[in-house]
């Protein structure tokens, strides 16, 4: 019964989940499949009452693993996911095979693919790292379309075998457990929106 104003919105509420393998990322699945929300971390009684319903932040498909955002509030997620906002992504990606200097180059001027146009993405070879048959690369995306990493890696003779995303925005993995949640800190989601409103999105 009473007005609500800009000023007056409670703080939306970010939470860090470390996404394992094998587990979809959506509410429900209708193949009875295991959901993260069906992880321990978000069920009580590690998930207490008191927390508020959340939604992802973006997808990770069932073979991939690493950060995941959740969100109390619905048009921080969708400003979050924009193209426009064009929040980096950054990725470890472990392949069956490797990129040529002008296979990295030409991933980062853009290509298109199917008929689809993939904007640049960062590609850097990550030195000790790779084995006789495997690469690891890290990798930057701005967009994030669907299994856009696994499409451009098969574009050039690639197989995508573990992929792991370690930061989104300034939110970062850092030695999160597989499988736990944590919450961001009110401080930082407040500069955050501070961020996005410098930019001109308003939530």
């Amino acid at each position: 019964g009473r007005a609500v104003a800009p000023e007056t919105k409670p703080l939306p509420r970010l939470f860090v989940l470390n996404k394992p393998i094998d587990v979809l990322v959506t509410h429900r699945d209708h193949k009875g499949r295991p959901t993260i929300f069906d992880l321990p971390s978000l069920k009580p009684p590690k998930w207490p009452a008191t927390m508020p319903r959340v939604m992802n932040i973006g997808r990770l498909d069932v073979n991939s693993e690493g950060l995941l955002l959740l969100a109390s509030d619905g048009p921080l997620a969708q400003a979050m996911m924009s193209p426009d906002t064009a929040l980096s992504r950054v990725y470890r990606v472990r392949v069956r095979g490797a990129l040529s200097p002008e296979n990295i180059a030409a991933l980062a001027e853009g290509v298109t693919i199917d008929g689809v146009s993939y904007r640049g993405a960062e590609f850097v070879e990550e030195y000790g790292k790779s084995g006789r048959s495997n690469s690891w690369y890290r990798c930057v995306l701005t967009e994030g379309k669907n299994r856009e990493i696994r499409k451009l890696m098969e574009h050039f003779g690639c197989v995508v075998n573990r992929l792991i995303r370690v930061q989104y925005g300034p939110f970062i993995l850092d030695d999160l457990p597989i499988g736990a949640v944590k919450e961001v800190p009110p401080a930082k989601v407040q500069s955050f929106l501070d961020y996005l409103a410098s930019k001109g999105v308003k939530i």
